[in-house]
């Protein structure tokens, strides 16, 4: 057998090593919540009864958070403008101008 080979096959075995290795606790879960009744509630994976509730609660909540944080964005945006910073010009000082409406607004450092 060529060198190149027993190299292909010791890769191919160390992988499936790994593989069966990685598997072999998520089979080991599955086995206990099957004998277990009450494992079924602990494990990650296991579906609650009002999943579709609890999706759209959570759907709630992450679109409450976006549109909070859009208008604490916005706010401080407007107090930059109004200290000065004009974001829309092409400005070679725009580290300098931005820092200079933070330190007027009291906004950041």
């Amino acid at each position: 057998m060529k060198l190149s080979t027993i190299r292909h096959l010791a890769a191919l075995l160390t992988c499936a090593a790994f593989a069966a290795g990685a598997a072999a606790p998520a089979l080991a879960q599955n086995n206990a919540a099957a004998t277990d009744p009450g494992a079924a509630a602990t494990q990650p994976n296991a579906a609650p009864a009002p999943a579709s509730q609890s999706k759209a609660q959570k759907k709630a909540a992450r679109k409450q958070a976006r549109k909070e944080a859009r208008a604490k964005r916005n706010a401080e945006l407007k107090k930059l403008e109004d200290a000065g910073y004009s974001p829309s010009r092409n400005d070679p000082n725009y580290p300098t101008d931005l820092q200079n409406a933070q330190k007027k607004a009291g906004i950041g450092q």
